[in-house]
């Protein structure tokens, strides 16, 4: 198997008439029909100018343009694809951070990134549906005038970047990422190759596209084998298995908030079940709870493999094998990138030996784009360092202990908030938890948790911290523990532990 080093030369692993992308309502694309669409976006971006390493956002909500926009527009120029829940002032900062040159919407949009547009002389390009020519089909239009020839036109090249994103920024101002062809090009065979997946195998895509495991989980590693992808509008716990019935899946891959919330609507939905037998189901972007695994594994009757990823690996860095040894509570080995454990020093460590994680390979960024003081603290001899806490077994196996910024200094004494989740998620009324650092004026930091319940049942504050306190170390037991009907998460899904205490206004 020849190995592709663009997003283009990805679309060369499907037989012309195999289904590329499906949805709801429409006829499939072919992966003739995909590689033609390319194509023609190629041309038509170059008609309007843009070329190879232009920046051009994309804000479309979830389904299959927004999949089929992305590849075409990665292989012309550089894709940026945006958030379209954002607000103008943050369409106005990413749009602005990144030089865009352009922004794609959907005919018809009244998205406040077109106002953003026109204050900054973007030019914009409305994306019009062609659902008679296949799912995801579409043609593009501009109104811009005065047009000049792209200084790079044609099809882009391995080390061209294909696409941008910025880090989620939790504690600083977001950092740019670039990922080249070659990046996403080899981390989609990674994660192909780590999940045995082949023309046969039909992934349901429920993950938001402008987020790094969506885009690269979610779409191109199936594309990378010649599969395809049945694209929704994005998640609904509610619609998930009519979803299920229509595109009859062999896989899904999720973040852990969405596999609690279909877990927990699988009792109802066994006959779909049933008849749609999925091969795995793929977590990522966060840890999911052993409890969940279990449940997951009862309900679908089917393994679940917890991958590892960040953006700046083109998502994925470590898998739990199919069909191999899987350690629960590990997130596998490593599946692409050569992956160390390293001291604040520099040195690299031992088996068994807690430092930060850190990787290097064809899928990691190269560095950030115009930031010399984050580079010089995110690399080291080479090696990209994650900001994740963790160990190496004998074996290769990979622990996440936590993430740096988020272990929690209770006077010196360190909490890994991971571990507090695990112990409360064994309490039988618990659904989901967040442990958090919150201020304290003496020790300067606490511990503290927020909790949903499952449906029905009860549990009070001391109820959970006296169950906390037999399993825990005192000062690891959350002084407050919050009981909420849900927990704020990020735009992708995502709970988020840095900055929880402000939003709860407990700092």
């Amino acid at each position: 198997m020849t190995t592709s080093t663009t997003l283009h030369d990805l679309l060369k692993a499907g037989a012309d008439q195999a289904p590329a992308i499906r949805a709801s309502g429409a006829e499939p694309l072919t992966y003739a029909g995909f590689r033609t669409l390319v194509l023609r976006t190629i041309a038509r971006l170059n008609e309007f100018g843009i070329g190879r390493g232009d920046r051009v956002a994309i804000v479309l909500p979830n389904g299959p343009e927004m999949a089929t926009a992305f590849v075409a527009t990665a292989s012309a120029s550089t894709a940026a694809p945006l958030n379209p829940g954002y607000r103008a002032d943050e369409f106005d900062f990413y749009m602005s951070d990144i030089n865009t040159k352009a922004l794609i919407v959907e005919e018809g949009s009244t998205s406040p990134a077109i106002g953003v547009a026109e204050k900054r002389g973007i030019t914009i390009i409305t994306l019009k549906p062609d659902p008679a020519h296949g799912a995801g089909a579409f043609t593009l239009s501009t109104a811009a005038t005065g047009r000049e020839q792209p200084a790079r036109p044609g099809p882009a090249d391995s080390d061209d970047t294909a696409l941008i994103l910025h880090t989620s920024g939790t504690t600083s101002r977001p950092k740019i990422v670039p990922l080249t062809h070659g990046n996403v090009a080899a981390s989609a065979s990674n994660i192909a190759t780590a999940l045995n997946l082949t023309a046969d195998d039909r992934a349901l895509n429920i993950m938001p596209l402008f987020h790094i495991h969506g885009l690269i989980a979610g779409v191109l590693a199936p594309l990378s084998r010649g599969g395809s992808i049945f694209c929704t509008p994005g998640f609904n716990a509610l619609k998930f298995f009519s979803a299920m019935e229509e595109a009859a899946p062999t896989w899904y891959t999720a973040v852990p908030t969405m596999h609690q919330a279909i877990v927990g609507r699988a009792n109802h939905n066994r006959e779909t079940i049933a008849r749609h037998k999925l091969r795995f189901i793929r977590s990522s972007s966060s840890s999911l709870p052993p409890q969940v695994i279990t449940e997951l594994e009862a309900a679908f009757g089917a393994p679940v493999v917890e991958a590892y990823g960040m953006t700046e690996a083109s998502h994925q860095m470590a898998s739990n094998p199919i069909g191999g040894v899987r350690k629960p509570g590990t997130v596998g080995i490593a599946a692409g990138p050569e992956v160390a454990i390293m001291d604040p020093e520099g040195n690299l460590l031992k088996a068994g030996e807690v430092g930060e994680i850190v990787i290097r390979g064809d899928n990691v960024t190269a560095g950030y784009e115009n930031n010399d003081k984050a580079n010089g603290e995110a690399f080291t001899n080479s090696w990209f360092r994650t900001g994740d806490q963790g160990t190496i077994d004998a074996d290769g196996y990979i622990t996440i202990t936590g993430r740096l910024k988020e272990i929690i200094n209770r006077g010196g004494e360190k909490v890994s908030p991971r571990e507090v989740d695990e112990v409360l998620m064994d309490h039988p009324a618990v659904l989901q938890v967040v442990t958090f650092a919150v201020p304290h004026d003496k020790l300067g930091e606490d511990v503290a948790a927020a909790v949903v319940l499952r449906e029905g049942q009860e549990a009070t504050e001391r109820e959970l911290r006296d169950f906390a306190g037999e399993r825990l170390a005192n000062y690891k037991v959350p002084r407050k523990i919050l009981l909420l009907p849900e927990i704020p998460k990020g735009a992708t899904g995502k709970l988020q532990r840095i900055g929880l205490a402000q939003k709860l206004g407990l700092a």
